[in-house]
């Protein structure tokens, strides 16, 4: 152990090193004692360095001295000051920033699954892109990315499946069923009047205001007016009164439609139309709409089985409510569809067993309309009268596609029964294309319909389908 006199020759860390002088008696070691940690007397203080203020310029007749000038090349920091990185990401040396050093190969290629999904900076776009015209690897690799980023992004369309609702409530009736649940004969126009306001719901009033032509068939010819898309719900909303009238309901209508208003559709949409309500505010036009379907809808659930055979009028003729609900979800269909041709926008056909119920009405009133028709000299007199009940001559009428389905078709009157013994004439077509005609859409002659038959029963039936049609 070592006293005080061998600190004069080792002094406090041990003996002496060759060429260092060690401290005499009474002088301060060179190597001084540990220091207590910062940390022990509390906190760091907060101390901000000043940055450097910059040199002022250099006078213009100032000698160059390459030795003491700070910012050359050959000064001890070796010109950094002068390359240092300004604010907006340039340098003393490149104020444009087009000088700089491209990154490695690793990191623009580590870059091109972000580059394909274009995820990167404008910075790193430039950077990858100028990579690729120069490095074949990448731009293989970059060709592979983008034709997985399709497959991830696929182009179809963002809005939902048009049966995405009823199969959601089918789901869940399935598990639990409604207390109250919705006839099935009221199922098609509960789901097209769905789909429409889903249609209307993102509608501007720029929108509301396009012009939709209405196309009908009347007197053997072509006919048509054009409206808007609020005119549209309006008439939608003013033929569904009279069904909304037959439950004892209040005509949504009200003062624009007189308490005496007529039953006949057309007339009953012509009065609205000269109220000019959808004009003065078209977006008010849905709301109204909207609330009639619905309480039509909880008004038939709620009413019981016998409220299916209620008679609605419809001008000269009248049909059970059962019927009446089909043929306003076909007509609400038809003027959606006018509606989408408006706005350029693509819209869905009914489902098929709704459709099959659309096609199905329209073959049962084909007989009536052929009987009004002859009544008024438009189509063929019967070839021999038949009593009510009893063959006659009948028409093949088969509908292919989704909801088809085969008829037969009374020819000689309304009271006959069609049977396939007695067919005389067939006629087949698309189950779209059938409700196009029976809509107004499509004219009897320009039908693609396969015939073979007597040419005046298909021609007689051709021209009913098409006059089943109205405003």
């Amino acid at each position: 152990m070592n006293g005080p006199e061998d600190w004069d020759r080792f002094g406090p860390q041990g003996p002496e090193e060759p060429g260092r002088p060690c401290p005499g008696r009474g002088e301060r070691p060179r190597i001084p004692a540990p220091r207590r940690p910062a940390e022990d007397q509390g906190p760091l203080p907060d101390v901000r360095v000043p940055r450097p203020e910059p040199d002022p310029p250099a006078e213009r007749d100032a000698p160059e001295d390459d030795t003491n000038n700070a910012n050359s090349p050959d000064s001890p920091d070796g010109g950094a000051e002068r390359a240092a990185t300004q604010k907006d990401g340039t340098t003393d040396q490149d104020p444009a920033g087009t000088d700089r050093p491209e990154p490695p190969h690793a990191v623009l290629k580590s870059l091109l699954g972000a580059w394909a999904l274009a995820a990167c900076s404008a910075e790193e776009t430039a950077a990858v892109e100028a990579h690729l015209t120069d490095c074949a690897t990448c731009a293989d690799e970059a060709l592979r990315l983008r034709d997985a980023v399709g497959l991830l992004h696929p182009a179809d369309s963002l809005d939902l499946d048009p049966l995405l609702r009823s199969r959601v409530l089918e789901g869940c009736l399935g598990r639990r069923p409604a207390r109250i649940p919705v006839p099935e004969w009221a199922g098609p126009y509960d789901a097209e009047t769905a789909k429409l306001d889903a249609l209307l719901r993102d509608m501007g009033e720029a929108e509301w205001r396009a012009p939709v032509r209405l196309r009908w068939f009347e007197n053997d010819r072509a006919a048509g007016r054009t409206t808007t898309v609020a005119g549209v719900i309006g008439h939608l909303m003013s033929v569904d009164g009279l069904v909304a009238g037959a439950l004892g309901l209040t005509d949504p209508l009200g003062a624009e439609i007189p308490e005496d208003s007529p039953t006949d559709p057309t007339e009953r949409t012509l009065a609205y139309w000269r109220t000019s309500v959808h004009e003065e505010s078209p977006l008010a036009t849905r709301e109204p709409w909207r609330e009639q379907t619905h309480a039509l809808i909880r008004t038939v659930a709620f009413a019981g089985r016998g409220v299916a055979e209620l008679a609605v009028p419809y001008g000269d003729f009248r049909l059970p409510l059962r019927d009446s609900m089909l043929e306003r979800a076909f007509e609400c269909w038809v003027h959606a569809g006018d509606i989408a041709d408006a706005v350029d926008y693509p819209y869905e056909a009914p489902a098929a067993d709704h459709m099959h119920g659309m096609v199905d009405l329209a073959a049962r009133l084909l007989p009536s309309a052929l009987a009004v028709r002859r009544r008024t000299g438009l189509a063929t007199p019967p070839r021999r009268l038949v009593e009510a009940g009893t063959p006659g001559r009948t028409l093949h009428l088969e509908v292919e596609g989704s909801g088809g389905g085969h008829w037969y078709i009374s020819l000689d009157s309304p009271g006959a029964l069609g049977t396939p013994d007695h067919t005389v004439a067939h006629i087949a077509l698309d189950s779209v294309e059938f409700c196009q005609l029976a809509a107004g859409h499509v004219s009897p002659e320009d039908a693609a319909a396969g015939q073979h038959g007597e040419r005046d029963a298909i021609r007689d039936v051709l021209f009913a389908t098409a006059s089943l049609s109205r405003l």
